[in-house]
């Protein structure tokens, strides 16, 4: 079979820089384990993935959504509903109202103690 070219490819992915993108990530795919949909007749990685774009063996769509997911590096998370928002802004048990109590206060105080005995500070609050 003759080599795949890029010209084969581009009229499937007719962006080239978006081709070089998917291909790479085809080829990385690839070298995980990912099966191969064609023969791969002693070629390397991104010549099978090549083929494989301009065979249109692979689903295009699911390749380009499985490379903008390993691109991603900001999950974005659906904002509360609008109906939600007085609840959200009052409060509720568990909140900040939790955090201002004893136990807020008391761990504080822990922390500070364990904190100053660390660095070897003296007690008397007395500053150097």
């Amino acid at each position: 079979m003759a080599r795949v070219t890029v010209e084969d490819c581009v009229l499937k992915v007719p962006n080239r820089f978006e081709l070089v993108l998917m291909a790479g990530h085809r080829a990385r795919a690839i070298s995980a384990g990912a099966p191969l949909t064609v023969a791969r007749d002693n070629d390397k990685n991104p010549v099978v993935a090549l083929r494989e774009i301009a065979d249109e063996t692979v689903p295009l769509t699911g390749l380009r959504d499985s490379l903008i997911g390993t691109l991603q590096h900001h999950v974005e998370r659906d904002e509360p509903v609008e109906d939600d928002m007085p609840r959200l802004m009052a409060g509720h048990e568990g909140g900040m109202e939790a955090m201002a109590g004893e136990a807020f206060t008391d761990s504080m105080s822990d922390l500070a103690a364990e904190l100053d005995a660390a660095l070897g500070g003296d007690d008397d609050g007395d500053e150097e």
